[in-house]
């Protein structure tokens, strides 16, 4: 059994109801004492440990009990090998929950002559330069503030650009999310901050790549939850989840995980359970916590006098539990991922099809819509002009889905029509297709092509019909009605929809950016919704007792 002080005190301390913990603690809980702590392969470096506790409560603060918990797994090896059992770290907290200011002390810390490996060179990147810059500048300013003649400043050069160990020679430098400008990097440890606002992996892949020219590399990836749904937060979550929930096991996949978060919404009506998202708020608080839950406090006491946005913006930063603006958005982010769901057999059904063509440089997308008893399925498609994706550097991972075949990328100066009519003519050959519908918008560019191959074209006006729409479309994704099958590229699309409610209590839908979030997917399914009752369900009846 291994043994740690600090870890054996903070997990008695929820055994023993000192201490609440959010679900996923309880489960990282389990799940280390179940593969983890009970191995006699590994040990925990605990005089490490201490001399890293020491070090920290020496020039920066006192630490909390979960942040020792935390730390101590830092310090767990292999006794053969003697390599770090956890190479990377998700350390996923409420805002206040002192996540950079642990990070800085680790980084401080490692490039130690204490930590001894020479040339730790530590690397901390996020998506602006003002957040890149807080851990750096926290211990620029610790090492400063302890003037001349003390410890810090015989030991450590500080810059505002740049911390350099002079006796272990490693360096500590921040860096904005520009993947391309990395590739030389010789890191021992990467920190990703604000993990929320990464809407692919193209950076983390670049400092990974640099990994493994020093011994006991690590990650460590810090946040509180954000508004970006299907980026790289959200995929770094789901791994988390199956390791959690032992569908992957630790030693295939050795991430360390820290979930606080509430379990539920309705959670937030007790106080107590806030230390649930920030374990700062585990009795008994310190000076710092304690202050910080007065404001936290205050912060909920005005929600009833606030906009919807001001508390979706509560509970997603102080709570740690992503929510959903109902008045602008179309569907919650657990309803718009319910739509992966695997298609029935399709083949010679009968659906209608759904075309947006109306910007010919950028986006275009079509899609076939079917009914399975109560559920809308949505098979589609889309085309991108690679002008557009050089223009506008998009973070979604494109390229990715061109290769999973959901979108075709052109290299044209304008988005061929005849790419459009080719998928239909395509599509009629597997379905019961005869019948597409359309937006007056550009439809002199489709008419005439369609029906020349015999389509029926259908016209409406989009404006027109979404407000006629908007009531069904929240219902059908609020019961998880709504199948795309594994496509996330039209969860992006659906996601990046913005809810405009006028006056008169009309929604109509438009976009969250005009430019970088493209909603064309979401608008030609709207297309076929308005029509669905050109479906045949009798035909598809008759077809299903055909043996093809």
């Amino acid at each position: 059994m291994l043994k740690n002080k600090h870890v054996e005190y903070y997990m008695n301390q929820y055994e023993a109801g000192k201490i609440k913990v959010s679900k996923y603690v309880v489960l990282l809980f389990n799940l280390l004492k179940k593969h983890v702590l009970n191995r006699d392969d590994l040990y925990f470096d605990n005089n490490l440990h201490e001399q890293y506790i020491a070090f920290t409560e020496k020039h920066y603060f006192k630490l909390m009990p979960f942040q020792k918990f935390i730390t101590a797994f830092v310090f767990l090896y292999h006794k053969n090998g003697d390599y770090p059992f956890f190479p990377q770290f998700f350390l996923y907290k409420a805002r206040g929950a002192g996540k950079n200011g642990l990070i800085s002390t680790l980084a401080n810390f490692f490039i130690s002559d204490l930590h001894g490996i020479d040339h730790y060179n530590i690397s901390i990147v996020a998506n602006s330069e003002e957040q890149a810059m807080t851990s750096p500048m926290e211990i620029y300013n610790t090492i400063d503030e302890a003037g001349k003649d003390s410890v810090l400043q015989a030991l450590f050069q500080h810059k505002r650009s740049e911390i350099v160990s002079k006796t272990g020679k490693g360096t500590i430098k921040y860096h904005t999310s520009n993947a391309r400008t990395k590739d030389s990097l010789r890191d021992g440890c990467v920190i990703y901050d604000e993990v929320h606002e990464y809407e692919n992996s193209k950076i983390i892949d670049v400092f990974t790549s640099g990994l493994g020219k020093v011994k006991h590399s690590r990650e460590f990836f810090i946040t509180t939850d954000g508004f970006v749904r299907g980026g790289y937060l959200d995929s770094l979550k789901e791994r988390a989840l199956k390791i959690l929930h032992e569908e992957v096991s630790i030693d295939d996949d050795p991430l360390f995980i820290f979930m606080a978060t509430l379990d539920s919404e309705e959670e937030i009506k007790d106080e107590t359970n806030w230390q649930k998202a920030n374990p700062m708020f585990h009795p008994p608080m310190s000076e710092y916590a304690q202050e910080l839950f007065r404001v936290v406090k205050r912060q909920y006491n005005s929600l009833g006098n606030s906009r919807p946005s001001e508390r979706l913006n509560f509970m997603t930063k102080r709570m740690n539990f992503p929510g959903t603006d109902f008045e602008t958005s179309v569907a919650s982010w657990e309803e718009i991922k319910a739509t992966n769901r695997p298609f029935p057999d399709l083949k010679h059904r009968s659906c209608v099809g759904g075309l947006d063509f109306a910007s010919i440089r950028d986006f275009a997308a079509v899609g076939l819509l079917f009914k399975d008893g109560d559920n809308y399925i949505w098979k589609s498609h889309s085309f991108v002009n690679k002008n557009f994706l050089e223009r506008v550097n998009l973070e979604p991972p494109i390229e990715d889905w061109a290769e999973q075949g959901l979108l075709t990328i052109v290299n044209e100066p304008v988005i061929n029509i005849k790419h459009i009519v080719d998928w239909f003519v395509k599509m009629r050959e597997q379905y019961g297709l005869t019948t597409i519908v359309a937006d007056t918008f550009r439809l002199d560019l489709v008419k005439q092509a369609l029906e020349a191959e015999d389509f029926e074209i259908k016209y409406v006006r989009t404006k027109g019909i979404e407000a006629l729409l908007a009531p069904r479309v929240e219902t059908i994704f609020a019961e998880e009605r709504v199948i795309f099958g594994d496509n996330p590229l039209m969860r992006w699309y659906t996601w990046n929809v913005k809810v405009i409610t006028d006056a008169k209590g009309n929604r109509t839908y438009g976009k969250k950016d005009e430019i970088r979030r493209k909603t064309d997917g979401f608008q030609a399914f709207i297309h076929a919704l308005y029509r669905d009752d050109l479906i045949d369900e009798e035909m598809d009846l008759m077809v299903a007792d055909i043996d093809f």
